[in-house]
């Protein structure tokens, strides 16, 4: 039986495999993909909007046809497909995981808080790269702060480049689709309608986001895939038709050809061509929601040969019918198809905006999670892929500036210009953070590095330039909305780091912990006081500050942070960072918890006991150590990792007090009838947290344990069993009086207005309203 099974547990494992991957290559047509399948609606018709129009000849058309195919080629398929998506990020995609990447491997972070222990992770480097490797670009960037920052800015501003084609691709699919009403005939509607009806669907799109993306991925991916095996057909089937001399047009000899006899006119009719490659970033960026087997499997096996069917077969129709460019898709599509595809196309551009409303949810997850966008809601909408999320607010925004845009412009041309600027600054910037990537990361020679950006970045550039003369027709929109974008990306950084450093050369001496004493001059009462700070090191200034305000405080101190690591994720068994402070008597830790960009930061509603296990377990593990030392001298500053869903060695049981009544613990609580009341309400009223587990410790009799030790876990039992009490800042962060005007408007009043107006650091960490306590201080930065 065994010999049976044993082969066929992998194959098995294979067939599971390739049912995911397809189910999820199946799924990304609906949020990756809709964008770039719909761009044959309007490519061939921008291209001749300008002086293009007036070189109407089949030499023109297969050159142009030509430039099409190459540029699909080289930049999708060749450069996404095949190079970039190779720099994944443990899974994640986007500019921001290529800048996690190189923080990693290089001291390129302006991130605070960070510490040796983080490069122990086992996710902190890529499977199969060696350790750092030193040379002389790396130590020139590292050394100066300033190159740092303007990295950081050249990160940022591709990050809102991305939000910005948020705003404009639901503009221009929704309005580029409800515009086909229109072309019919005589019984089309008016332009204001045309307006009314695309915001309505807008309103309508926004809406449907909440339900997440695995559910709207289901709802959306039939319709592109229709939509792909529709016009790939027509495509066939003009090619037959028309002029099946179009292949000729494969060789990028007519690219020569092309630009020979148009010239200057040629070169600004790459703005139109342009938009044949919108959405081609979406690749990158959704691949936190996909996996990049699912990603390649979907553009190989049907983008790409649908999209070149379909622009061929019109390059085909148009060599015979010059005079449709205007509408050479319908056109082109036999008379007995048009209302099917009609219909299809009108759902599919429709569709073609969730792929970037999904990636500008990802770029704003990674922005918050590394200290570079204001607290913000984020949902996870997926049990099992944790990359799928939705955030309320940024939700809501797009819609609102998606609306003032169609109303605002309410032209598919104006708002085209200013979409393919948008596109084409995203791939530049991925393109140069790629190549440091390669130097840094794969630590490749700097000459394939260069290679990599002559190659594409010489296209981008061409590209670029023509993007560039649109501004004056609206490509200056997303110019604002990425300065306004980046202004409050840069202002939260920018506060959030002086607020840190303020921290940092503030702390409390540890001689002056000394000298109070074991109860540090105030009277200890039972019960665990958890002290949330930014330092992964010393004791905040809050804590003197309570101390010298307050008569008494808990029996166990934790200093708590809860910090971001630039990377996806952080295992589970890794998370816990316990550390002492001060001599054993004095009963203060430290423990950091440390999470990914891609990590759930939820409600746990078993933190406080993992929290006391993993301490009990450090007790232990130092116990040993000291043991085995011969000295039994507290190992101050010493950080343990402590796995939490192992509880040997804690010298703990934990037991199940959820059916047994209050009055039979062995430790009676300390908290008073009214406080118990207040708890037993708020709870009643809370539906999760009247789901907690309730358990209570004990400490292992069977386990022959150091005296020493045993009342250490006596006195951290007793204080659970009396209650936690969670212990918070409320700052307020000013500029100094002699802060230059920049800075102080900053300060006061940029990074304030933004404090004020997102979530608050104790509905970000989940802290229960009931044992909360925050603690005013002022901020002088």
């Amino acid at each position: 039986m065994d010999a049976e099974t044993g082969p066929a547990a992998p194959q098995d494992q294979w067939k599971s495999y390739c049912r995911t991957i397809s189910l999820l290559a199946f799924q990304s047509f609906g949020v990756v993909y809709g964008d770039l399948s719909t761009s044959p609606l309007y490519v061939y018709k921008s291209a001749f909007s300008g002086r293009l129009n007036n070189y109407r000849d089949e030499t023109t058309i297969f050159g142009l046809f030509s430039l099409i195919f190459w540029t699909l080629t080289l930049l999708p398929l060749l450069k996404y497909v095949i190079i970039v998506l190779n720099a994944d990020d443990n899974g994640e995609g986007g500019t921001f995981a290529l800048y996690s990447l190189l923080c990693r491997h290089a001291k390129f972070s302006l991130l605070p808080n960070q510490q040796s222990a983080d490069e122990e992770l086992s996710t902190y480097y890529q499977p199969g790269v060696g350790g750092i490797i030193s040379s002389p670009l790396k130590r020139f960037l590292e050394k100066h702060r300033k190159l740092r920052t303007c990295l950081l800015l050249f990160v940022l501003f591709g990050a809102c480049m991305v939000i910005g084609d948020g705003v404009f691709t639901p503009a221009i699919s929704v309005l580029s689709a409800i515009s086909g009403l229109k072309d019919p005939g005589p019984g089309g509607i008016p332009d204001g309608w045309v307006v009314f009806i695309a915001c309505i669907v807008l309103v309508g799109l926004f809406a449907l986001q909440h339900r997440g993306t695995h559910r709207v991925a289901f709802m959306f991916a039939p319709i592109v895939v229709v939509w792909l095996l529709s016009i790939g057909v027509i495509g066939l089937y003009n090619i037959i038709h028309w002029n099946h001399r179009i292949f000729l047009a494969l060789s990028p000899h007519y690219v020569i050809k092309f630009f020979k006899m148009t010239g200057k006119d040629g070169w600004l009719s790459l703005g139109g061509v342009l938009l044949a490659i919108t959405g081609t970033e979406a690749m990158f960026a959704d691949l936190g929601h996909f996996t990049a087997a699912s990603i390649r499997l979907a553009f190989v096996g049907a983008i790409y040969p649908c999209l070149v069917l379909q622009y061929m077969g019109q390059a085909a129709f148009l060599s015979r019918n010059m005079s449709a460019v205007e509408d050479s898709f319908y056109q082109s599509v036999p008379r007995s198809l048009f209302w099917p595809v009609f219909v299809i196309a009108t759902l599919a551009a429709v569709v073609g905006s969730q792929s970037i409303i999904s990636a500008t949810f990802s770029i704003v997850k990674q922005c918050l999670s590394l200290g570079c966008f204001p607290r913000v809601k984020v949902v996870h909408t997926s049990r099992w892929i944790h990359g799928q999320i939705y955030i309320p607010e940024i939700n809501w925004i797009l819609m609102v500036l998606c609306l003032a845009v169609t109303l605002g412009f309410r032209d598919t041309t104006v708002i085209g210009n200013a979409y393919g600027l948008a596109c084409i600054v995203v791939m530049f910037v991925t393109t140069w953070l790629m190549a440091l990537v390669i130097i840094f990361v794969w630590q490749k020679n700097i000459l394939l590095a260069l290679l990599f950006v002559v190659a594409f970045g010489s296209i981008e550039v061409v590209y670029l330039s023509a993007a560039v003369t649109k501004v004056p027709q609206g490509g200056w929109a997303p110019i604002v909305f990425a300065f306004v974008f980046m202004l409050v990306m840069y202002v939260w950084h920018y506060g959030s780091r002086r607020k840190y450093l303020f921290d940092l050369q503030n702390k409390v001496s540890m001689k002056w912990i000394l000298t109070l004493g074991p109860s540090l001059g105030i009277v200890r009462v039972p019960g665990i006081g958890l002290i949330y700070t930014e330092l992964v090191t010393g004791v905040p200034s809050i804590f003197s500050h309570f101390v010298t305000n307050l008569p008494a405080f808990h029996q166990v101190l934790v200093f708590v942070c809860v910090k971001s690591v630039p990377v996806p994720f952080v295992p589970e068994d890794e998370r816990y960072l316990i550390g002492r402070i001060g001599p054993r008597e004095y009963r203060m830790y430290r423990c950091i918890v440390r999470y990914g960009y891609k990590d759930v930061q939820k409600d746990d509603e078993n933190f406080e006991n993992h929290l006391v296990m993993s301490i009990a377990k450090f007790i232990q593990m130092e116990a040993e150590e000291a043991a085995s030392s011969g000295s039994y001298e507290s190992s101050e500053g010493r950080m343990a990792v402590i796995h939490t869903e192992d509880t040997t060695g804690t010298g703990l049981v934990m037991r199940d007090s959820n059916n047994e009544a209050s009055g039979t613990s062995l430790t009676r609580s300390s908290r008073s009838e009214t406080l118990r009341s207040l708890q037993s309400i708020y709870e009643q009223e809370s539906g999760s947290l009247s789901r907690r587990r309730r358990v209570r410790f004990e400490i292992a009799e069977e386990e022959r344990i150091d005296p020493q030790v045993r009342d250490e876990l006596a006195d951290l039992l007793d204080a659970k069993e009396a209650g936690v009490t969670y212990i918070i800042g409320h700052s307020y962060v000013k500029a100094r009086k002699n802060s230059n005007f920049l800075k102080t408007f900053a300060i006061d009043y940029a990074y304030s207005f933004l404090r004020k107006n997102c979530r608050g650091p104790a509905v970000a960490l989940h802290i229960p309203h009931i044992s909360l306590v925050e603690v005013g201080m002022i901020y002088y930065v």
